[in-house]
């Protein structure tokens, strides 16, 4: 089998274009049309649907696609090794993280990470806490960066822990108030990310014991803040959430205070990969709170 063929399947799977992976890997669109259709012939039956809005995987590919991401990560761990025992750093490095991540924290992390490795390809993909999950479980990234929660089955290492608050309008009757209690919040318009599935917010009522109806669903948190600035709800969120940009609402703490643990997924075996290993040593060093420094290879049992 093409190891080629199959990374380049792999990554028309998850972008979902034909044009877009022929960018990525330096081909002409007729030249990956062709390459994946002599890797269907080589593997005996049809991989992709093509359509005029891009390329899904056929029912017979999604059984091969978990074997075939094992085996891609496993040549690309042995690329990397073979690379650093020669002195050289080369690969690739997938990163899943929440947008608040993404946006706050992985700039100085990836700027001391490029300048170390220049030769590794990032590829980063944001999410809310269940598609970055999935792209753990589906082996689509190394690692993954956001909420601890009870269960997870992968090496987790903490950096912070982020305080839970909630966003209310300036002219709201709760701004006047220094913190507020989540009971306070009944009978308000709540405003809840994630198609109303945000996790983070829902281990806290239940932890609570506190049931809030959701008066809007949105898919971004920065939609939900914008929806906080115009007046239409309240917004309960973590406080990363909300850094970086001037915002029109008041932020107040939760009484009793709540918060969630933020930190770095690991699979055992792509804790093996040395682009891999670099990179949780940067997070480590550049983001963890001094909590957790003393045992720097922390898990969660």
């Amino acid at each position: 089998m093409n190891l080629l063929k199959a990374e380049i399947f792999l990554y028309a799977v998850d972008c979902g274009s034909l044009s877009r992976t022929a960018e990525v890997f330096g081909y002409t669109p007729s030249g990956i049309s062709h390459m994946m259709s002599s890797f269907e012939n080589e593997i005996g039956f049809p991989l992709l649907q093509r359509s005029k809005t891009g390329v899904i995987p056929t029912p017979n590919a999604k059984r091969i696609i978990p074997m075939l991401r094992t085996i891609i990560g496993h040549a690309e761990q042995f690329r990397q090794t073979v690379c650093e025992i020669n002195g050289l750093a080369c690969g690739s490095l997938r990163i899943a993280a929440y947008s608040s991540i993404a946006s706050q924290w992985l700039p100085e992390v990836l700027g001391i990470y490029h300048k170390l490795y220049p030769q590794i390809r990032l590829n980063l993909f944001e999410g809310v806490w269940q598609e970055v999950e999935a792209y753990m479980q589906e082996h689509r990234a190394d690692v993954g960066l956001y909420s601890f929660r009870k269960g997870i089955t992968h090496n987790w290492i903490p950096l912070r822990e982020d305080p839970m608050i909630v966003a209310v309008p300036l002219d709201h009757p709760l701004a006047k108030q220094a913190e507020v209690r989540l009971e306070e919040l009944k009978g308000e318009s709540i405003i809840m990310p994630a198609y109303g599935e945000d996790l983070d917010v829902l281990d806290l009522l239940q932890r609570s014991n506190i049931q809030i109806p959701f008066t809007f669903h949105t898919l971004e948190n920065y939609s939900a803040m914008g929806m906080v600035e115009e007046g239409l709800g309240i917004m309960i969120a973590n406080e990363l959430i909300t850094k970086g940009r001037t915002n029109r609402f008041k932020i107040l703490p939760i009484y009793p205070e709540a918060s969630i643990t933020l930190g770095i997924a690991v699979s055992p075996e792509s804790m093996q990969a040395p682009a891999v290993k670099h990179f949780i040593e940067i997070c480590v060093k550049t983001l963890r709170e001094d909590k957790f420094r003393r045992d720097k290879e922390a898990v969660f049992e």
